[in-house]
């Protein structure tokens, strides 16, 4: 059995769990309110406002982050920390004259006059606005820091082979030279040849890094699982740099398999071509979901298994948990670099297609 499969039993089987556990909670959630594991799950693998790092003493400790909003009335800055930790919709912040709460992670602007949120059937606001939200939540934070870092990782192996004698790599640069060597050797050259590689390369090492490195910081507890890979707006970004980068190097037997296949009949040719648009199409499409979905589904896994303890109300389960717990973070560990490389080998592999040229033989 292999790891993709392994996770894809366990999140099968854990979901299944969990959503009848959520149905029975909503049945007696009139007569006794207790812990709900799909919104724990929930809340942690999306994108948030604040750090939160742990309770103390039934009091949240968190770290506060910038919101950024643009009004009617121009632009609104302040601190998430004036929510309270609040993500009901409760508890309303005013600034410049206008007045805003959070709920379920989206900040909203209440109408003139209105004191608290009223909902539809849809549990959508219906006296409220959403402004434009330009906010520092905590994956744009980590995005950042993992900027930051690999800034500081490539900046130093780059003067550790200034000094070293004959480029022999030492330090860092011994750590990062094999990983470049083999993106080179493994990715670039055999998915898109020696004579065309090297155009590509910056694009697919900052990639596999930078998902890679982002991958990692989710796996980190202290800062609460930022899920930058499992956000799918994260994901659909590279996939449409991916996208825009085959588009534009597409060479002329490029187009031609894509509008008019050549060596098959003409009623094929107009078969084929809207099938090669689509699929022009579909490629981002598919990178996106594949990155999102596995990196997302492994935070799920974890976290459904740690839920089991409260979920049976039972210090028994405790062992059981956490020893899965483990085992499935250790799997983690390994897809995580997994995925960063899956993306790179489909970007290289569609960016070769695009740049091969006509074979006369």
């Amino acid at each position: 059995m292999t790891l993709n499969t392994l996770r894809a039993v366990l999140f099968l089987v854990f979901s299944v769990a969990i959503t009848n556990f959520g149905f029975a909670s909503q049945e007696d959630e009139d007569q006794d309110e207790g812990f709900n594991a799909t919104e724990m799950i929930m809340h942690h693998v999306k994108d948030a406002h604040e750090f939160h790092i742990v309770d103390w003493n039934n009091e949240p400790i968190s770290i506060a982050l910038p919101i950024i909003l643009y009004t009617d009335n121009g632009l609104v800055t302040f601190m998430s920390s004036e929510f309270h930790h609040d993500d009901s919709g409760s508890v309303i912040v005013e600034k410049n004259g206008e007045r805003f709460v959070k709920y379920h992670e989206k900040i909203y602007q209440l109408d003139a006059g209105v004191d608290a949120l009223a909902f539809d059937e849809e549990e959508e606001p219906t006296n409220a606005s959403k402004p434009l939200n330009f906010s520092i939540t905590k994956n744009v934070f980590m995005m950042w820091v993992s900027v930051l870092v690999l800034f500081l990782i490539f900046i130093s192996a780059a003067r550790k082979y200034k000094k070293a004698n004959n480029y022999v790599p030492r330090g860092i640069a011994s750590f990062v030279e094999p990983l470049v060597i083999f993106i080179r050797d493994e990715v670039a050259i055999p998915m898109i040849g020696e004579k065309k590689y090297r155009r590509f390369m910056p694009f697919l090492l900052s990639v596999f890094f930078f998902i890679w490195l982002n991958n990692i910081f989710g796996l980190i507890p202290i800062l609460n699982g930022a899920n930058v890979s499992g956000n799918i707006a994260f994901t659909l970004t590279l996939a449409l740099f991916t996208f825009f980068i085959t588009m534009f190097s597409g060479n002329k037997n490029y187009w031609k398999h894509i509008f008019w296949m050549p060596g098959v009949p003409v009623p094929m040719k107009i078969f084929l071509a809207p099938i090669e648009i689509i699929g022009m199409f579909v490629k981002p499409f598919s990178l996106t979901i594949r990155l999102f979905a596995n990196i997302t589904a492994g935070h799920i896994i974890i976290l459904s298994l740690m839920s089991l303890i409260f979920t049976f109300q039972s210090i028994a389960i405790a062992p059981v948990s956490v020893g899965f717990s483990l085992f499935i973070l250790i799997i983690e560990i390994v897809v995580v670099a997994i995925q960063a490389y899956i993306f790179t080998v489909l970007s290289a592999l569609y960016i070769g297609m695009a740049t091969a040229e006509e074979d006369n033989h």
